[in-house]
């Protein structure tokens, strides 16, 4: 049995405040939804350019072997020549077409004195 009996009377101010706050809690939610499904879609995009960047990486490691390979047949150092040059340029032009022009770093502040 309780002590203590409060009887409230319904405050409309109150009762839109509460309102407020519930269409504020709602939006919040709304946007973290948003947020993490942006999220999502960065790993993937991070992840498929993790992927180009090891291809090249094994790519380039792998040029003394092929160089090993061809040995002194003009032929072949030719063949690997023109290969390496197609996929150097193939690689140069992927780098340049995906490098925003906005890349160059901010000027360095003053030192404090």
């Amino acid at each position: 049995m309780p002590i203590f009996e409060i009887h409230l009377k319904p405050d409309h101010e109150v009762l839109r405040r509460l309102g407020e706050l519930e269409n504020k809690v709602d939006l919040l939610l709304n946007q973290q939804e948003t947020i993490m499904s942006a999220l999502d879609d960065l790993q993937v995009a991070v992840t498929a350019e993790d992927t180009v960047i090891d291809s090249a990486i094994t790519l380039i490691q792998g040029i003394p072997a092929l160089i090993a390979a061809a040995g002194t047949d003009p032929a072949k150092l030719s063949a690997l020549t023109a290969d390496i040059t197609a996929k150097s340029k193939a690689l140069a032009d992927a780098v340049v077409a995906n490098t925003s022009a906005a890349t160059t770093p901010p000027p360095a502040a003053p030192p404090v004195t």
